[in-house]
């Protein structure tokens, strides 16, 4: 999912004159901005070091036939080190995933309240973390490694270490937010009045049964998200209630949870495609892409709306991040279109519906995430993502292709074949990307891991010597930037496995297989329950928290009623695209007008005609199960 879909509002509140005695805000001010420093190159040194380790492997096995036994240890130590880190510099940044849309609604200093509250509730949650994580590393002491033979606390020690880093890192941002001292106590107050509530009301809950479920994962969880908690602090608040205060389980048990869900070696290639995704935009491969395209259909009407099709298809294609191949395709195009009269609203609206659209296009990082917890093949779910993306795009191309029925193009000129021609010599090496990705991982070449350091060799060499558009200076913020979006990302996953973890332990999969199992109507009936579940789901989580907790519970009933996994995948994943771009509580489609610079308002009424031609698209995948199994023989 992305992508990194929902961004924290900017923290950057009016600074009111300082007196010339010491002041809590500047020390916090100016601790934070040394330690973010100093993480973030950390950081960025992480991933340069991933990707060298990656390709070293591909390299030593397949030309060397002499595989390295150890690099999947060592890249899973420093991955595990890379996520919590990347965590840590999304607190910073104030980039955490968060659903904002009605706290956005409120007043200037009612929002101001909420945002201080949503840093005092990440910093008690973290703070209830930092024990149960240093016991967790005693426990991982004795523990050896296989290749290596040494201690995998050496890995472990990431959870406690970026869990405390994570929570000072809340409550300096805390102390900043906030205006006045009774206000920053009220804030406070509030959570820690909740949490002892909460406690008090412990011997009830006892005795609750399955309905411990709603209140925790339901309740909880849904009052965190709209109240503007990061999603991640959210699933982890309601996890820590039920584990606390309806069990007897320790609360490592927790720690140990997100140490599975935020260090699994297939994730890896998370921050990997992310960074591809920036590499591509910097180099010119995603301009070279669009040129090609708007010379070749700019002159029809609607012409430049099929471009954006048609772009966002081949860049999702690369980077495996929405927010990624929006914001490498919609700057090229827009100026364009809006010269010939295109609307805001209707900009916008393109946009987040070809966001949608291209859910299913390799490497998605759902995708990954699907084959991560559900164990459907990686190669198959990238084979069969590639029709269904065809199909949504054939009917918002019959969608435009009704709007612009009557654009005037009159002062628009046909490209000549000699200029198609040239843009299209000038595109090949960035169209031939996705191909070669996909040739790489299905070939055997390189896991689903690894292919994405190739696909950044191939970016930067011809990055270099072809299209000769490399800075150099913008390497460093690139990292970064793939530093917090893959933290804020893995850091979803892991509290997101907790609490997954503890819906299966409580026997909430087997009831639901019961119930999935009585609904009259077999398969049908089944996938359209599927689709609205997850349509809802879309609408207010990120595919990928929703997928690592619904997936491991619906995709064995999915397989027990006859449903092929790679088409249940498909239907799984289109779902939640409709639901995630789709306003007005779809977060993708405010990532939409953030990287438009669209008021959301505009977008709402054009966007009615394309979820409907999204729905009809979702509606044919699901129906026809060959749209996602016939290029499985290939995969």
């Amino acid at each position: 999912m992305n992508s990194h879909i929902a961004s924290a509002v900017a923290a950057n509140l009016p600074a009111k004159p300082e007196s010339s005695g010491f002041s809590w805000k500047t020390f916090c001010k100016h601790l934070e901005m040394k330690l973010g420093s100093c993480i973030q190159w950390a950081a960025s040194a992480l991933i340069l070091a991933e990707i060298a380790l990656l390709l070293s492997a591909v390299v030593a096995r397949y030309f060397f036939q002499s595989p390295l036994v150890w690099s999947d240890e060592v890249g899973s130590l420093l991955f595990l080190w890379l996520a919590v880190l990347g965590s840590v510099i999304a607190f910073y940044r104030g980039e955490h995933m968060r659903m904002t849309a009605l706290v956005n609604k409120l007043s200037k200093t009612h929002r101001a309240y909420f945002e201080s509250l949503a840093m005092a509730a990440s910093f008690v949650f973290l703070a209830l973390l930092v024990m149960p994580a240093y016991e967790f590393v005693r426990e991982e002491m004795d523990i050896v490694t296989p290749a290596l033979e040494i201690s995998s606390a050496w890995r472990a020690a990431a959870l406690p270490v970026g869990i405390t880093l994570m929570a000072l890192m809340s409550l300096m941002r805390w102390v900043r937010l906030t205006q006045t001292v009774a206000s920053s106590f009220k804030t406070l107050v509030l959570v820690l009045g909740g949490c002892i509530f909460m406690g008090l009301l412990s011997p009830l809950f006892k005795d609750l049964g399955y309905l411990n479920l709603i209140v925790f994962f339901v309740g909880i969880t849904t009052v965190c998200v709209l109240s503007g908690l990061p999603i991640a602090v959210a699933f982890g608040f309601a996890t820590l209630g039920f584990l606390y205060l309806t069990t007897r389980l320790p609360v490592t048990v927790m720690v140990g949870r997100m140490d599975e869900g935020m260090s699994h070696i297939i994730l890896l290639s998370v921050p990997l495609f992310v960074f591809l995704g920036l590499l591509i935009e910097m180099t010119g491969m995603a301009q070279a892409m669009v040129a090609f395209l708007a010379s070749l259909l700019g002159h029809v009407r609607g012409g430049l709306s099929y471009v954006l099709i048609g772009a966002m298809y081949l860049v999702s294609g690369i980077s495996g991040s929405k927010v990624a191949d929006m914001a490498a395709v919609a700057p090229v195009l827009f100026p364009e279109m809006r010269k010939r009269g295109a609307k805001d609203g209707e900009l916008v609206a393109m946009l987040a519906a070809s966001g949608a659209q291209t859910e299913t296009i390799p490497p998605s990082l759902v995708l990954i995430t699907i084959g991560s917890v559900t164990g459907v093949s990686i190669a198959a779910l990238f084979a069969g993502g590639m029709l269904p993306g065809v199909v949504m795009g054939l009917c918002l191309c019959a969608w435009m292709g009704y709007r612009f029925r009557h654009e005037d193009m009159t002062h628009v000129s046909k490209s000549d074949w000699a200029t198609i021609g040239k843009s299209l010599m000038v595109a090949l090496p960035a169209i031939a990307l996705p191909f070669f990705i996909r040739a790489a991982v299905v070939e055997g070449v390189a896991t689903a891991t690894e292919v994405s350091t190739l696909g950044i060799l191939y970016a930067t060499v011809v990055g270099l010597f072809l299209y000769r558009q490399f800075d150099w200076q913008r390497i460093q913020p690139m990292l970064v930037e793939t530093a917090s979006l893959s933290g804020a990302i893995l850091f979803i996953i892991g509290t997101a496995t907790g609490m997954a973890w503890s819906l299966t332990q409580s026997g909430f999969s087997s009831k639901l297989a019961e119930w999935f199992a009585t609904l009259p109507g077999g398969v049908s009936v089944f996938l359209l329950a599927t689709v609205l579940a997850f349509v809802i789901l879309g609408s207010v989580l990120e595919g990928i928290p929703a997928i690592v907790l619904f997936g491991p519970l619906l995709f064995p009933i999915a397989k027990q009623v006859g449903v092929n996994e790679v088409h249940y995948a498909m239907v799984v994943v289109l779902s939640m695209g409709v639901g995630l771009f789709a306003p007005p509580f779809g977060v993708g489609y405010y990532a939409a007008c953030a990287i438009s610079k669209v008021d959301p308002q505009e977008g709402m009424k054009p966007m009615v005609g394309y979820a409907g031609a999204l729905l009809v698209g979702l509606a044919i995948v699901t129906v026809v199960p060959w749209i996602s199994t016939c290029f499985l023989k290939t995969a």
